[in-house]
């Protein structure tokens, strides 16, 4: 009976943790892609071009860095729950901050600060779950965890589609308060992880120790993911401005394509990180971005809606299928005192490497069309990638209550 209570209790706890970081990953792309969504609306209001509006978004990216530091140092630290509740009221304010913006350099002083706290939630969150969860279904959770971002992304479009006519985007920022509730969450329902107790290291010397000599790995995860962020931003930042000037589409037609394209990154990361716990991790990544290549000219040409909505869904369900092992991947890569800092510095370190990526495609899309700019872009992104998923190591399926 005690065996019994005892396994409810660690699944209990292991959905809890899923469910934290899941939630806290979507609330962080809900926010990000506002900004999307109301890129013109913001440049209209504040004078500025697309090119100069989208330069918030990289100033989001480049920040992220700076939160999977400080978050991250303190989940191998402290734990991940403290870290993670933290980092969820901090980016929860500065949300409600941004819909107040008085100018456009408010507004994107903010939108740096916002990617402090974005930046610090993926690695914490990350780290919690992937330790929690059994290691012979990590890749399909780890899928489930990714694609929050998407759900995210859904969940934007949706805000968008039924309020933006009605209130303006402003009003849209105020819904980012909603995951200082979810901190609420993390401290009366989500435990520890037991593999950080027991791996812990008990002073700062010790934890910078175990981050230096792991300097080899952090540079390789570092330039995976820069590819991995040129590939996801590449297709999705500037995809509602590509709805918006090459096919004219209106406010209601934007959501409605880009929300169907993130069901497909829904269903394609759950799918894809099944698939990785029986052919491994780097095999799945190689194998989507091979594909979402294939896909490149319908996504950018389709010669007319009932494609377009169709190269969309496929391209997400493959980038993002790719996207949905990284969790479990950089987890299983990264040695357990320092899994808390490493997968999500490096993550976000590529990302703002990435950063500029929407802007490089509004600056190109000034000289071609918004087709040939994105599609140019996105097909060089998948070949280079690939080859960088296929330089690296693989630990699929590792114990890490094993290695404590």
């Amino acid at each position: 009976m005690s065996s019994s209570r005892s396994e409810a209790r660690a699944a209990t706890g292991q959905g809890a943790a899923l469910a934290a970081g899941f939630l806290g990953w979507t609330l962080d792309a809900f926010d990000f892609f506002l900004v999307i969504f109301c890129l013109t609306a913001i440049g209209k209001e504040f004078q500025r071009s697309d090119a100069t509006v989208s330069i918030s978004i990289a100033l989001t990216l480049a920040f992220r860095p700076v939160g999977a530091f400080l978050f991250g140092l303190m989940a191998d630290r402290y734990g991940r729950r403290l870290p993670l509740m933290l980092d969820l009221v901090f980016y929860s304010v500065i949300e409600v901050a941004t819909g107040f913006a008085p100018d456009f350099a408010t507004f994107l002083i903010l939108r740096a600060l916002f990617g402090i706290g974005m930046g610090g939630e993926w690695g914490v969150g990350a780290s919690l779950a992937m330790e929690k969860v059994p290691a012979r279904w990590r890749g399909m959770l780890s899928g489930v965890l990714q694609q929050g971002y998407a759900l995210g992304y859904i969940l934007a479009a949706a805000a968008y589609f039924l309020f933006f006519d009605r209130w303006g985007w402003r009003a849209l920022f105020f819904l980012g308060g909603l995951p200082a509730l979810l901190a609420l969450f993390v401290r009366f329902r989500v435990t520890e992880s037991e593999v950080w107790q027991e791996s812990r290291l008990h002073n700062w010397e010790h934890l910078g120790r175990a981050v230096l000599q792991n300097w080899k790995l952090f540079l390789y995860l570092m330039l995976l993911m820069t590819g991995m962020n040129l590939a996801s931003h590449g297709t999705q930042d500037m995809y509602p401005t590509f709805l918006q000037r090459f096919w004219h589409f209106g406010p209601a037609k934007r959501s409605l394509v880009a929300g169907i394209s993130m069901i497909g990154a829904l269903a394609g990361g759950i799918a894809v990180g099944l698939i990785s716990d029986r052919i491994g991790r780097r095999r799945a990544i190689i194998a989507s971005l091979i594909t979402a290549m294939l896909l490149t000219p319908l996504w950018a040409y389709a010669p007319g809606p009932a494609l377009l909505v169709t190269g969309a869904f496929l391209m997400q369900f493959f980038v993002q299928g790719a996207w949905g092992v990284i969790p479990a991947h950089l987890s299983e890569l990264s040695p357990n005192q320092i899994r808390g800092f490493l997968p999500g510095f490096a993550y976000q370190c590529g990302a703002l490497l990435a950063g500029s990526v929407g802007t490089l495609e509004a600056v190109f899309a000034e000289h071609m069309s918004y087709a040939t700019a994105m599609a140019a872009t996105a097909g060089t992104v998948f070949a280079v990638t690939a080859v960088l998923a296929a330089l690296g190591g693989e630990k699929r399926g590792h114990d890490f209550r094993a290695h404590a």
